[in-house]
């Protein structure tokens, strides 16, 4: 997970980064789903990554949303980066 959470951290746009911890939330579902099997408790451990993978999606969805109203989903272009300063 470590390749995937420096790109959580550096980017280079913000699609990136919500991929990224969309990936991580994921992989933390398998690592759930193995620990239930390590501890023979299989049943409890799937109502939590049920859990814990509707809540990935619901803020991956959430923060998709918000980052597209603000307009920062798309890169900019190194002509506007000039005309910004």
């Amino acid at each position: 997970m470590l390749p995937v959470l420096l790109r959580a951290i550096k980017g280079p746009t913000v699609i990136d980064r919500l991929v990224a911890i969309n990936v991580i939330g994921t992989k933390s579902i398998v690592l759930l789903l193995f620990a239930g099997i390590l501890f023979e408790q299989l049943e409890m451990f799937v109502d939590i990554a049920l859990g814990y993978g509707l809540l990935n999606y619901i803020v991956s969805i959430a923060a998709s949303r918000y980052y597209q109203h603000r307009g920062c989903l798309e890169p900019e272009s190194p002509a506007g980066k000039e005309a910004h300063g």
